[in-house]
């Protein structure tokens, strides 16, 4: 098994909390991380409610199914039964033991109120992304520990040459489409997981109408990965009405197809009333659906920004959900035009701007949305950093700020994002 790098926050989670969730997209490998804790790490009776008769127990007696688990039990799959939520509710408020319950799920449970309300203050959640990079090279990754250190983290080694970049973006981070060598099978993988999600995960959360729609939306959302979202020009551009394109992402949402990045601004308020941007949760799924390969890819190579980014954005999404400084990811962006790929605030409310190119060289031009934040942050902002998509030395920018460290952005290496 690869090891996740989440774990031993997982493990710490299960040592002083009631109840902890493990929740992800659909073939993450939740099962398979919460089958070998149950083993090892975590002795613990492993339940999976795929399994009809498990199923049939939780939905029609959920009080008695849970009242005759002794010990710690992981319950795989538990979203498919809400009833689950009240009763494990009653058992872990008359037996407060930490670790009595490992949930796992492939809907979100915060955008489903009714589950996530019924053990408010009993549950910590935890989100299991497909691979990161670091993971599959054996690596536990500290970049965005280190981004906010006191010094600059060095990344000595040359990029990755092109080719190999994008191999890795269109391959992703899903478990089984990584195990196929051949594209022609990730192909067919891609294929059969879009139709398992629809058929069953969004059927389970919602009965909603032209369910057939979803997956020419996902592909339109797939060329817009990375842009504003603005529900009026998706619904004309996806012939919906805007009521429906609403619940649609939503459920793209909860099933974690789809993922967001907030506005940030110095003005707490602000943030609220300006667009996200919309990226894809992996750009495996990302590839398959814009029907992209290594060719197509070399004829039309405007295609590899937004890739890239979307890339570089999820790899910092799964670094962030271990790491120390528990940073949010935001995207910033001025009236003026100005703006930062993605953008990093901790809880000190420290932030860092990382800027994502796809050519091989980057020149001083590329940063005047860093230097833009820089201004708008002050104080707050610790550093500003490049990742550049072709094989050369990394980049040096002259700083783009010289308050706190008076740190220099420098151009970093894809492969593991240090």
């Amino acid at each position: 098994m690869v090891a996740r790098n989440i774990s031993p926050a997982l493990l710490a989670a299960l040592r002083d909390t009631r109840v902890v969730l493990l929740h992800g997209a659909r073939q993450t490998g939740k099962s398979t991380l919460a089958r070998w804790l149950a083993g090892n790490a975590y002795p613990a009776r492993y339940l999976t409610l795929d399994d009809a008769g498990v199923l049939s127990a939780a939905r029609h007696d959920p009080q008695g199914l849970v009242q005759g688990l002794d010990g710690p039990v992981v319950l795989d799959e538990a979203q498919r039964a809400p009833e689950l939520f009240l009763a494990i509710k009653a058992a872990v408020d008359q037996d407060p033991r930490p670790g009595r319950f490992l949930l796992t799920g492939s809907a979100n449970v915060l955008l489903l109120p009714q589950l996530a309300d019924s053990l408010a203050g009993r549950i910590e959640i935890l989100t299991l992304w497909p691979f990161s990079q670091g993971e599959l090279a054996g690596v536990r990754e500290s970049f965005i520990d280190q981004l906010f250190s006191q010094n600059p983290p060095a990344c000595p080694e040359a990029a990755e040459d092109r080719a190999a970049i994008i191999s890795r973006t269109l391959t992703g981070g899903y478990p089984s489409a990584v195990s196929r060598g051949d594209a022609d099978r990730r192909r067919a993988w891609f294929g059969s997981y879009l139709t398992t999600i629809l058929q069953r995960d969004v059927r389970d959360l919602a009965h909603i109408e032209r369910l057939t729609e979803l997956p020419r939306l996902l592909s339109l959302l797939a060329t817009r990965a990375g842009s504003l979202l603005n529900f009026a020009a998706l619904a004309r551009g996806a012939a919906l009405p805007q009521s429906t394109l609403k619940r649609y992402m939503a459920l793209l949402e909860t099933t974690f197809l789809v993922q967001y990045l907030p506005p940030w601004s110095a003005n707490l308020g602000r943030r609220l009333v300006k667009a996200p941007k919309m990226m894809l949760t992996d750009t495996g799924l990302m590839s398959h659906l814009m029907g992209l390969n290594e060719d197509r890819l070399a004829a039309e190579p405007m295609l590899l920004g937004p890739l890239l980014e979307n890339f570089v954005a999820m790899e910092l999404s799964k670094q962030a959900s271990w790491s120390r400084r528990h940073a949010q990811l935001f995207h910033f962006r001025l009236v003026t035009g100005q703006e930062v790929d993605i953008l990093l605030e901790d809880s000190a409310g420290d932030v860092v701007g990382v800027e994502v190119k796809a050519s091989a060289t980057v020149s001083t031009a590329d940063f005047r949305g860093l230097h833009a934040l820089a201004g708008v942050a002050g104080p707050r902002f610790r550093r500003g950093r490049a990742v550049p998509g072709q094989r050369g030395d990394p980049v040096r920018i002259r700083p783009v700020c010289t308050a706190g460290s008076g740190a220099v952005g420098i151009g970093i290496r894809v492969k593991r994002l240090c």
